[in-house]
C-alpha cells in the first residue's frame, strides 16, 4: 500500500513538473519578449517555437529520473534535492541548445533557450521547497508518518532513536526496539517499549503497524538475523542496516553496486559524481579563462625570463599528484640554470620543518624570478595541468616524491584528492605557515569539509592574497 502511495506522489509530482515546465516556456518567451526585444530585437510569434515543447518534455524527463529527483527525499536534506534540480536545469539547456544547433535552426534565440533554463530552475526549486513545507505542515498535524522497529538495544540503537527525534522533519515514528537476543530483560529504552526479542517479530508485524525495520546490531550479531531479512522481504518491508560498525572512522559510507553485487563503500573523499563533474568543469572554465587574460602577461614573462638568464623558459618537474600518480609539473623558471645542483647549498635556509623545503631569500632566484614568485605568476603553466586533469585549481598543493617517502602514514591522505593551485594553506599565511603537521592538518580538513562552496571561497580568498604579494617568497 505504502509502496503503491509513494508511486502515486512520484507520478503527481512528475505530471506537475511537466506542467511547470510548459509554464516556463511561455514565461520565458515572454520574459525575452518584454525585457530583452530593445537590445536583441524581437521574437519570432511564439507559435512558430512551440515544437521545443515536444523535445524539453522528454529531454528534462530523463534528466529529472536520471538524478533521482523521483526518489524519496525524506531523510535527505534539501541541499541535495536542490543540487540535483540543477544538474537537471544545468545540462537541460545545453542538451537543448545543442539539438538547436545540429538542426540549424537559427531563429531560435539562445538567449531565450537561457531564460527559459533559468526560469524553469526557479519554478522546479520553489515546487520542491513548497512541496516539503507542506510535507512538515501535514506531519506536524499527525499524518503521513513511517512507523519504525529498531532491531537492537545498545548504542547503536539508542543512537538512532536520537537521530529521529532531532529529526521530526523526517516523518518518522518509532513503535519500539526489539531485542538480538533471547536473554536480554528490558522494558523501555527513553521512554519507548521493549517489544520483545526476534524470535517473536513475526507476531509484532502483525500486531503493529510498521513500515521499516532498523538494523542497528553488531556486524557479528547480522549473520544470526538472515531469517528476519527473509521475513520482511516476504512481507514487503523495507529494511536498513546501521553500518557504523567503526565509530572512530571518518570515513563517510555509501552504497554501490559492482555488476550486480552491492558493496558497502568507505571514503574519505567526496564521492557525489554530479559535484564532482561540476568541480572538473569549474576547473576547465577558470583555467582556460585565466590563461586566455594571462596570454599577453605570458610572453612578456617569458621574453624578460630569455633576456635576463640562461637555460629554459619553463621548470619541469615530477610531482605526486591524485592517489601517488607522478607528473610532469610546468612553472615559469625563477632561478638559476644550475639550482637544482646547488640545492645542499640553500639547506640551512629551510624555513620549513618536516619532509618540505621552503627557503625565504633563497640566492638561487634570478632576478625576474623574485617577482614571480612574490606574485605567483611563475605558477601560471600550472593552468595547462589543470587542463590536461593531473591537477585541479583548488586541493592540496602537489609534493615531490622525495617529500612523500618521508611522509607518515595520516600524511598519504591528502594524496587523495586531486592536487591544486591553491588550497586553504595559500589563503592562510602560504609560507608563513611553518609547520608541517599544521599544513597537513589543514589540507585535511579542507578534504573532509570539501564543497563547491568551498572552493569557489578558497579560489577568490586566493586572488587577493596573491595581490597582496602575502606569505610568497
Amino acid at each position: 500500500m505504502l509502496k503503491q502511495k509513494a508511486k502515486l506522489i512520484a507520478i503527481f509530482l512528475y505530471l506537475t513538473e511537466m506542467i511547470i515546465l510548459v509554464a516556463a516556456f511561455f514565461l520565458s518567451f515572454y520574459i525575452r519578449d518584454i525585457f530583452f526585444s530593445a537590445y536583441f530585437g524581437p521574437l519570432i510569434p511564439i507559435e512558430q517555437s512551440q515544437w521545443l515543447i515536444y523535445i524539453i518534455l522528454p529531454v528534462w524527463s530523463i534528466l529529472l529520473f536520471y538524478f533521482r529527483t523521483y526518489e524519496s527525499q525524506r531523510t535527505k536534506p534539501l541541499t541535495e534535492e536542490v543540487w540535483k534540480v540543477s544538474g537537471v536545469s544545468f545540462f537541460g539547456p545545453v542538451i537543448l541548445m545543442s539539438i538547436v544547433f545540429l538542426l540549424k535552426v537559427e531563429y531560435i534565440s539562445r538567449l531565450f533557450i537561457g531564460i527559459f533554463g533559468i526560469t524553469a530552475w526557479l519554478l522546479l526549486i520553489s515546487e520542491r521547497c513548497l512541496l516539503r513545507l507542506y510535507a512538515r505542515y501535514v506531519r506536524r498535524q499527525g499524518f503521513n508518518y513511517r512507523n519504525i522497529i529498531i532491531i537492537g538495544t545498545g548504542r547503536r540503537a539508542r543512537e538512532m532513536k536520537d537521530l529521529i527525534d532531532q529529526h521530526k522533519e523526517w516523518g518518522l515514528r518509532l513503535v519500539g526496539f526489539v531485542c538480538e537476543l533471547p536473554d536480554i530483560r528490558l522494558n523501555q529504552i527513553k521512554d519507548v517499549p521493549v517489544l520483545g526479542d526476534v524470535s517473536a517479530l513475526p507476531q509484532m508485524l502483525e500486531q503493529h503497524v510498521v513500515d521499516e525495520l532498523i538494523f542497528a546490531v553488531s556486524r557479528k550479531r547480522l549473520e544470526g538475523l538472515e531469517e528476519i531479512f527473509l521475513l520482511c522481504e516476504e512481507q514487503g518491508i523495507r529494511t536498513r542496516i546501521a553500518v557504523n560498525f567503526f565509530p572512530h572512522m571518518l570515513a563517510k559510507v555509501h552504497l554501490d553496486e559492482f555488476h550486480g553485487v552491492p558493496l558497502l563503500t568507505f571514503t574519505t573523499t567526496p564521492h557525489n559524481e554530479f559535484l564532482l563533474m561540476s568541480k572538473r568543469l569549474f576547473d576547465i572554465v577558470i583555467a582556460l579563462t585565466l590563461m586566455l587574460l594571462f596570454l599577453p602577461l605570458t610572453i612578456l614573462i617569458t621574453l624578460a625570463i630569455r633576456s635576463t638568464s640562461k637555460g629554459e623558459v619553463l621548470f619541469k618537474q615530477t610531482r605526486v599528484g591524485l592517489n601517488g600518480r607522478h607528473f610532469t609539473l610546468y612553472k615559469f623558471r625563477s632561478m638559476c640554470r644550475d639550482a637544482a645542483a646547488r640545492q645542499s647549498e640553500v639547506a640551512h635556509l629551510n624555513a620549513m620543518d618536516g619532509p618540505a623545503f621552503k627557503a625565504f631569500n633563497d640566492p638561487r632566484l634570478t632576478s625576474i624570478g623574485c617577482f614571480l614568485r612574490r606574485m605567483s605568476l611563475d605558477e601560471i603553466p600550472q593552468l595547462y595541468n589543470v587542463l590536461m586533469g593531473d591537477m585541479s585549481i583548488v586541493g592540496p598543493r602537489p609534493p615531490l616524491p622525495e617529500e612523500v617517502k618521508q611522509y607518515k602514514r595520516w600524511h598519504r591522505r591528502r594524496l587523495s584528492m586531486k592536487p591544486g593551485l591553491t588550497c586553504l594553506w595559500q589563503i592562510g599565511g602560504r609560507n608563513n605557515i611553518s609547520d608541517f603537521k599544521k599544513w597537513m592538518e589543514m589540507d585535511l580538513r579542507y578534504i573532509d569539509n570539501w564543497s563547491l562552496q568551498l572552493d569557489l571561497k578558497i579560489f577568490l580568498k586566493t586572488i587577493f592574497v596573491v595581490l597582496a604579494g602575502r606569505g610568497a617568497s
